[in-house]
């Protein structure tokens, strides 16, 4: 493949041995890039390096990716899916929105409902949320616990919700270390968006007519709980961001510049991988030489 990566991985990342305050990290364009027009070639660049990459991806059949993408309301997830996956092959490729579980999925463990979806060997599996909504939307609503009725939560109390908390981190850890120990490498996202910013997108789904299909009222209330979230955010980002599974914060304001960012690290992973085109032998060779020429010489009728 050969791309030129312009970002440092590392600059993303999130250290676990470290404190983390979101209001402290930029959500604007970093300087990878002279302006927006450089960002979209990058783009375009990596896009095709993706295509490249997931082609080889499948004929190895050996690993698999899952691509998480979690943000505020309006942080622009579904763009990313929509732009940075864009040229590739979508029988090998596909998208998950994980919107409150139903009464069936509440009933089972909370890891039930993301493992019906992962992906199999040689494809890749983008969630829009997803299981960590169980340690954000549900940590800033705890009322929402009540009807996964968990015999260990006799009441929501905080030490007991401290404690569900916690188990849960070590749970998601556990799971995705076991995913990556099998062939599936974890890539985890989060768009970081000023407070600001999502402002100006809820406002946008409301005035402009194109976009209010996208508008939901509740956002409206969730963007209240702002500090709330922060805070969830924070602790679930800190104890979640792995060796297995990194979490890397994406500054989000700028959407060309998240876009960029995304899909470089999506195809500096997959370069990073030992995956190829299947090897044949001289044998096969020397067969596939004679029936191209038996073909070349068929005529047709």
């Amino acid at each position: 493949m050969g791309k030129k990566h312009r970002f440092k991985v590392g600059k993303f990342q999130v250290d676990p041995d470290k404190k983390l305050n979101l209001a402290k990290i930029s959500t604007t364009a970093g300087k990878e890039f002279e302006d927006r027009d450089h960002g979209k070639e990058s783009l375009a660049e990596d896009i095709a390096a993706l295509q490249e990459a997931q082609d080889r991806l499948y004929a190895d059949d050996r690993y698999a990716l899952l691509v998480i993408l979690q943000g505020m309301d309006a942080s622009g997830k579904d763009g990313i899916i929509r732009h940075v996956m864009s040229g590739v092959n979508p029988l090998g490729c596909n998208a998950y929105a994980f919107k409150a579980p139903n009464s069936v999925e509440q009933s089972h463990h909370f890891l039930w409902r993301p493992m019906q979806f992962l992906p199999q060997k040689g494809a890749i599996s983008l969630f829009n949320r997803s299981y960590y909504e169980e340690v954000l939307v549900v940590r800033v609503h705890p009322e929402f616990l009540v009807p996964q009725r968990l015999p260990q939560l006799t009441a929501l109390k905080p030490k007991l919700l401290a404690k569900l908390w916690e188990n849960r981190f070590e749970e998601i850890n556990d799971m995705e270390k076991s995913l990556v120990d099998h062939g599936t490498q974890v890539l985890k996202f989060y768009l970081h968006v000023s407070r600001d910013e999502q402002k100006k997108r809820l406002l946008a789904r409301l005035e402009e007519p194109e976009k209010n299909w996208k508008f939901n009222a509740g956002d409206l209330e969730e963007r209240k709980l702002w500090p709330l979230y922060k805070e969830a955010y924070e602790d679930m980002l800190i104890k979640t961001s792995t060796k297995s599974a990194p979490w890397h914060i994406i500054p989000a304001d700028d959407k060309w510049y998240a876009r960029a960012a995304v899909a470089d690290i999506l195809s500096a992973k997959l370069e990073s991988l030992d995956i190829k085109y299947p090897e044949i032998s001289a044998e096969q060779r020397a067969q596939y030489a004679e029936l191209a020429k038996q073909l070349s010489l068929q005529t047709d009728d």
